[in-house]
């Protein structure tokens, strides 16, 4: 009996959830409607993108996009529009170049990784070990004093490949290397470098260190194969300055009943130097900040406050998530959700979801309402590395998944530029962000957290 009663209760339960998410079927398709009515969110985000660039932590181009932009959220009438200061590292990569001298000369396209120091004015000059692996490093170590150290590895995953952006330059000092390079992090190259961040190893001595492009680094391993000896000349003229003033931006739309439940929405506003970093990820602030003008436009008022942060320094330090977290630990208890659009703004799919199994069914429900557009599947594990700092007070997070076959043949390099998206792909992420910021925000019960132990 007490057996059926629990099925019983589960049953009537997840009933209840699904009635009340179809309530919303209606409301779906109308933010799904004035969604992609027209071209106007590519429109702006083609705007902020060409007129100030690449946005970089410590740079003028981000604090002039951030200036346009907290000017056009007021203009939007949106509500609680304001900036909340963030300190971010300002590092600056200057002239660099790597020229192959041996056993012809060629420029080598390449983009020193951020945070690298500096070559010597002069440059270095050495000869070249090429390496699949940490492991063929090891293996290979006696051979690697006095030289330049090339991580050939292929990409796998970016999660796997990125070990050698990241910690190549002091795997290879530690074996007597003089700099290190990287074939670039992606799995499709057209003579393009991909840039990201690096870190040095604490007591271990620091080298130059920049990523090639995937036609030249097999260009080298194949010398190397067949015993020719290899020569490049590496400058770089990158430097570390002190920490420099970002701001994070904020508007909302202020919950009618419950102002002080907040959902959470948006994207990072930084990006690399390189290209405009349309995909990553002036297109997930923008889905995220027009998520809110399509609820506003329709006269729709939510429970609870809806909330748009764009998040500044996620690609070279995550300050900005970190200083929102800091701000708002008091509002952490009563955040329901937070919600992140950075793997591009293309064919949405849905979310994934990291949460409590009662809200996992609810947000399952929600994706049933945008199948419609695609965006109906809902995986275990989602959320972002801007909400991630939230993630340890319980607050329950969603990230937007999109296809992105294509997302790593431009993810950090001078072609992430607005070609690369298509309108209607930005409305449709922009109207999966507002239906699911808009149901959770207004459902009669705020979504079910992980109870504490």
């Amino acid at each position: 009996m007490k057996l059926t009663r629990i099925v019983y209760t589960v049953f009537v339960c997840h009933t209840l959830f699904a009635q009340t998410v179809s309530d919303y079927s209606a409301t779906t398709n109308a933010i799904i409607k004035a969604s992609l009515k027209d071209s106007a969110t590519y429109d702006r985000l083609s705007e902020l993108c060409d007129t100030f660039g690449p946005r970089f932590s410590g740079s003028k181009n981000l604090e002039d996009a951030i200036d346009w932009i907290l000017n056009e959220m007021k203009n939007d009438n949106l509500d609680n529009v304001h900036a909340e200061g963030v300190l971010v590292p300002h590092w600056v990569r200057g002239e660099e170049s790597a020229e192959l001298m041996v056993p012809h000369r060629k420029n080598l396209n390449m983009l020193g990784l951020g945070g690298s120091i500096s070559t010597p004015r002069t440059g270095i000059c050495a000869e070249v070990l090429v390496v699949k692996d940490f492991n063929e490093l090891e293996e290979r170590k006696a051979e690697a004093k006095g030289k330049i150290v090339l991580f050939n590895a292929e990409f796998t995953s970016y999660g796997k490949t990125v070990q050698y952006r990241y910690s190549g330059a002091s795997e290879a000092a530690k074996v007597g290397a003089v700099a290190s390079l990287i074939r670039s992090v992606g799995p499709y190259s057209m003579d393009t470098p991909h840039t990201g961040v690096m870190k040095y190893e604490d007591g271990v001595r620091k080298i130059p260190h920049a990523a090639i492009t995937v036609e030249d680094a097999m260009m080298l391993q194949r010398m190397q194969d067949r015993g020719q000896k290899i020569v490049v000349k590496l400058k770089m003229s990158a430097k570390m300055f002190p920490d420099a003033k970002s701001r994070n931006v904020i508007a909302e739309i202020r919950g009618s009943e419950k102002p002080e439940e907040i959902v959470v929405i948006g994207g990072h506003i930084d990006s690399w130097d390189v290209g405009q970093g349309a995909m990553d990820d002036a297109g997930g602030c923008m889905v995220a900040w027009d998520a809110l003008n399509v609820i506003q436009s329709l006269g729709l008022k939510p429970k609870r406050t809806i909330r748009c942060v764009l998040w500044t320094n996620e690609e070279n330090g995550l300050g900005g998530g970190k200083a929102y977290r800091d701000a708002h630990l008091d509002e952490l208890p009563n955040h329901i959700l937070a919600v992140e659009s950075d793997g591009g703004v293309f064919a949405p799919e849905g979310f994934g979801f990291t949460g409590s199994p009662k809200a996992l069914e609810i947000i399952r429900e929600i994706g049933t309402l945008l199948e419609p557009i695609g965006a109906g599947t809902i995986k275990v594990g989602g959320g972002g590395a801007d909400i991630g700092p939230m993630k340890p007070f319980g607050v329950p997070q969603a990230g937007l998944h999109v296809e992105g076959s294509k997302y790593f043949w431009f993810h950090h390099t001078n072609a992430d530029m607005m070609d690369k998206l298509d309108p209607q792909e930005v409305n449709k992420c922009k109207a999966a962000m507002a239906v699911l910021a808009f149901i959770v925000a207004d459902m009669p019960e705020r979504l079910p957290r992980v109870k504490k132990e």
